[in-house]
């Protein structure tokens, strides 16, 4: 599999003034040129204000930090958000079971019943963070691979103004 390319700021070797001039004109028509906004649901959300702040500065730094792309950060950062709050939501279930277990004065038979509702209770909410997780893996690989994928757009060479097989008949000709 080839490497994607890099960006010319951060390419070393053997361009020519010409390549470079080219590529960088290509980088910047492949960008809106407005930086990111923060939807209001996020800033609103601790969590995801904190992550999208995060991310942001990132972007920043790699002189990413597009308006395209914004859509995509401003839902990672809301379902990182919600899967910190299904991360709560299993602890607290956690919590109330072991209280469960220790628990004397109760019924063995309702005490059986209420251990099982809770640990099916967690088991979901356990398979909703999983679902979670992938979800926000698969924005990560989008994401990065939206960003190789515009520097791969990015032609390595100016196009050629000469075809070259015409040239070689043309000197065979001569």
């Amino acid at each position: 599999m080839a490497r994607p390319s890099k960006a010319v700021s951060t390419s070393k070797g053997h361009r020519t003034k010409g390549e470079i001039e080219h590529r960088e004109a290509a980088e910047k028509s492949l960008a809106s040129g407005y930086a990111l906004a923060e939807r209001k649901s996020v800033q609103e959300s601790p969590i995801a204000h904190a992550e999208f702040e995060r991310v942001n500065k990132l972007l920043v730094a790699i002189g990413k930090n597009d308006a395209l792309i914004e859509p995509i950060i401003n839902r990672y950062c809301q379902m990182t958000a919600e899967c910190a709050d299904f991360e709560h939501k299993r602890e607290m279930f956690s919590d109330n079971l072991e209280k469960l277990m220790d628990d004397e004065e109760m019924d063995s038979g309702q005490k059986f019943k209420l251990e099982a509702q809770m640990q099916r209770s967690i088991l979901d909410v356990d398979k909703q963070i999983q679902a979670k997780r992938k979800m926000l893996f698969d924005i990560e690989k989008e994401n990065c691979m939206t960003v190789a994928a515009t520097l791969r757009a990015i032609p390595k060479a100016p196009a050629s103004k000469d075809n070259p097989l015409l040239e070689a008949l043309k000197n065979g000709t001569d």
